[in-house]
């Protein structure tokens, strides 16, 4: 691979949205028939609808929650027992964390029965929720400023899709289908670091938050085609990774790319600059969202 002199310039800039974003909601689970959940340390269910505590939860111990005609039910100790409400939160009565899907997460899980269904949703600070991501989305063996750039690109991304899963209660699934993640489960120390070094910047494009694409590979060149029309932020430029067959869209950032970009030595905003054309890089006010 040849090495290329790319020359950027950029700046940080503070921006403050109109609708402050205290936390993202993730959807776990939809519709489905039960779910297993718990805490790390002492826990408490609350009704969502009253916000008066229904139970304590025991540190480390599993139960199922379940729908009950309207309402809920939890299994304790072999026996269900009826919640009288459809909207409920867990959350850890000190700093731990909870867990839902077998893996852990921060922040608090809410569960609502719709139509004899649970959906399950993990709502948690911003950048918890990158720090779930970008440990899902890319090998925590992978360059430090690799894992910079899927950090703010991850970050943009959710802030420009808030509300896109509204219908369903939540903002983004925790699939590939917006993007993976993982939860506190995923985490590790390199990739938080990335994440605390990024805190709150993004990618923006005429003082808006753009829609960061990113894919595996792109087989050697990406393309502007998001789906039906191109974006002026995108461009079709050499993806870096030539040895890796294209794997997703190949809209955006190559995460192969970005990675041997940073083998080279360019730092996280030459890598997303390189990418993505014409975009500027803005602080989010931390107060408007943590």
């Amino acid at each position: 691979m040849k090495k290329v002199l790319i020359l950027f310039s950029f700046i940080i800039f503070n921006f403050v949205f109109a609708n402050p974003c205290f936390a993202i909601k993730i959807g776990l689970q939809t519709a489905v028939d039960s779910s297993a959940v718990g805490t790390s340390v002492k826990g408490v269910i609350i009704d969502a609808n009253t916000n008066r505590s229904i139970c304590d939860l025991d540190a480390m111990k599993g139960y199922v929650i379940k729908p009950y005609h309207n309402l809920m039910a939890i299994l304790y100790n072999g026996t269900y027992y009826k919640i009288n409400s459809d909207n409920i939160v867990i959350k850890p009565a000190s700093a731990g964390f909870v867990s839902a899907k077998g893996k852990w997460y921060r922040g608090i899980i809410m569960i609502q029965n719709k139509n004899g269904k649970l959906t399950v949703i993990n709502n948690v600070p911003l950048e918890d929720y990158i720090k779930g991501v970008v440990p899902s989305e890319m090998p925590v063996s992978w360059a430090t400023e690799a894992h910079k750039a899927q950090a703010i690109a991850a970050r943009s991304y959710a802030l420009a899709n808030l509300g896109k899963r509204a219908k369903f209660g939540y903002d983004l699934k925790d699939t590939p289908e917006d993007q993976a993640y993982g939860g506190a489960s995923k985490e590790t120390a390199d990739t938080n670091y990335a994440v605390e070094q990024t805190k709150g910047i993004v990618l923006t494009y005429n003082m808006k938050v753009i829609n960061a694409y990113y894919s595996a590979s792109a087989g050697g060149q990406t393309n502007v085609d998001s789906w039906g029309g191109s974006l002026p932020y995108l461009r079709s430029v050499p993806s870096f990774d030539d040895n890796v067959k294209k794997n997703g869209h190949g809209v955006g950032m190559s995460q192969h790319g970005a990675n041997n970009l940073a083998k080279q030595g360019y730092n996280a905003y030459q890598i997303l600059q390189y990418f993505y054309k014409d975009v500027k890089f803005a602080r989010v006010d931390s107060s408007s969202y943590n």
